[in-house]
């Protein structure tokens, strides 16, 4: 678990650092791009990563209490939470196509794509994780002493959520 994890801060380090680099040879560029963007789609995303990180949170504290049920109730709150991400990254995406902020629509636009593209891909990956341990809850593989599944894949949702709000100010708030 921790070496996946090291994996995905170092591959988010490196992407800030290609940003910071961009930023520093556009500062113009990066000024405006703010103002591009959807602040509600921005707000949206925060608010639905750290309510569904929350349930997962809760999820783990039910099962060391060993209440299963709660649990599992916890972790689909999660799930349906998680989902809000995709959701209003379709609808953010028709917009700025709407826009015309494309691929050709500059540097700032580019390093938003594909920051927040690699972001994407790793809460799909949380939420297939989420999906298996939602099943393995069901069927009763943890216990209140044995949670380890749950304990990995809860530090992992956290990393997610803690890297979108690193990504969330540069690309939406700061210019």
């Amino acid at each position: 678990m921790w070496v996946g994890i090291f994996c995905e801060i170092t591959e988010f380090a490196l992407l800030f650092a290609v940003f910071f680099v961009a930023r520093a040879h556009h500062p113009e560029a990066f000024r405006a791009g703010p103002d591009q963007l959807s602040l509600l789609a921005g707000t949206g995303y925060t608010l639905m990563l750290l309510t569904s990180g929350w349930c997962v949170a809760r999820a783990l504290h039910a099962m060391r209490r060993a209440d299963r049920t709660a649990c599992l109730r916890w972790m689909l709150a999660g799930f349906v939470f998680g989902l809000g991400y995709p959701a209003i990254k379709i609808v953010e995406l028709q917009r700025n196509f709407a826009l015309g902020l494309d691929g050709d629509a500059g540097v700032f636009i580019v390093s938003y794509y594909y920051l927040t593209f690699t972001h994407l891909v790793h809460v799909f990956w949380g939420l297939l994780g989420m999906l298996w341990v939602i099943a393995r809850t069901g069927f009763g593989a943890y216990t209140a002493e044995e949670h380890s599944g749950l304990e990995a894949f809860a530090c992992y949702w956290h990393v997610t959520d803690m890297i979108w709000l690193m990504i969330f100010p540069l690309f939406y708030l700061l210019g």
